[in-house]
């Protein structure tokens, strides 16, 4: 039987306007997935449907207000642009690209139903989280696994776990990073902020923060920054428990303590701009930065539909085409 191949982009999901009902709607189903939170059920959510649910949407509904787009949320803006230069990009090997999310619209198995109505019969699932974690990669799994399901015939699958340390991916981002620097000037320091997960993930061994950790290095490396040029930190954190460290908001106010000039951000675990890199890292940690004494703060945006991130993606996707074909 003859290999017609699709590609399918994976991303977290995001709700479908910048409202107190829609956010509430997609944080419950996020909050909900054992993947993300793993306290015992009945606790959590109770928790969930009988605090956070009533407090947080409002508050998170406003946050999106602000750097909400015409055509939805940043996430979903960037992810399209994305999908559509992969594309055409692979256009000239007639190999399709579709986009889904682990939560919220379009699902897996709308997009798997536009594939196989191009004839496609082997995906090449492409979760668009660099590093490997069971809050994202493993939960996008799980969603898959569940759209499959419903599939009359199970297409062959190639499954890209994670390409932390790829060297396309770690050109790239070190790219965007001196791109900015030519334009912009270059900070005192370089901060790579990545999103936190709890401490005890690692304990268990999830890979999340440990693939971090290679990147940031790999990156810096490729930068040619010595140590005390740059640092790795995790944002994002939620609740009481321990989270893996150094937290970036913490980083930020000390650096600022410290009478820093200039200090630059990027976020390497986030494939495109989000209400996370937008909101939290360029807005929040800036006000954190400069309120405890820092000047100069510039947030280095996520590679997003750049070309080297497509020429990269192109490429990651290309590298599995022999064995499937």
């Amino acid at each position: 039987m003859s290999k017609k191949v699709g590609v399918l982009l994976v991303n977290l999901g995001t709700p479908e306007q910048p409202t107190t009902q829609s956010v509430r709607k997609f944080l419950a189903e996020f909050l909900s997935d054992p993947r993300v939170v793993d306290i015992p059920r009945f606790i959590w959510l109770v928790i969930l449907h009988g605090v956070i649910l009533r407090i947080r949407p409002r508050k998170v509904a406003k946050l999106y207000q602000s750097i909400w787009f015409e055509d939805g949320s940043p996430l979903m803006h960037y992810s399209r642009q994305q999908q559509k230069a992969l594309s055409e990009a692979l256009a000239d090997q007639n190999i399709p690209v579709e986009l889904a999310m682990t939560y919220g619209k379009p699902s897996m198995a709308d997009a798997g139903q536009s594939l196989a109505k191009q004839g496609v019969n082997h995906i090449v699932v492409l979760p668009l989280f660099p590093q490997n974690s069971k809050t994202s990669t493993g939960a996008a799994f799980d969603s898959l696994a569940r759209s499959l399901k419903q599939c009359p015939h199970v297409p062959g699958i190639t499954w890209v776990s994670d390409y932390h340390d790829h060297p396309g991916f770690i050109d790239a981002l070190a790219a965007s990073v001196t791109e900015y620097w030519a334009e912009f000037g270059r900070g005192e320091r370089l901060l790579m902020s990545f999103h936190g997960v709890p401490e005890r993930l690692e304990g268990l061994g999830d890979p999340y923060a440990r693939q971090c950790r290679i990147t940031a290095q790999m990156v810096a490396d490729k930068l040619g920054l010595k140590e005390g040029e740059w640092l790795a930190a995790f944002q994002s954190r939620f609740g009481r428990e321990e989270w893996v460290k150094p937290y970036t908001d913490a980083t930020l106010e000390s650096w600022g303590q410290q009478k820093f000039g200039r200090v630059d951000v990027i976020a390497p675990s986030f494939s495109v701009d989000c209400l996370e890199t937008l909101e939290e890292i360029q807005i929040q940690n800036k006000e954190i930065y400069v309120e405890a004494g820092g000047q100069e703060y510039h947030y280095i945006p996520a590679l997003n539909a750049n070309a080297k991130n497509i020429e990269f993606l192109k490429t990651l996707v290309e590298q599995y085409l022999p064995d499937i074909r």
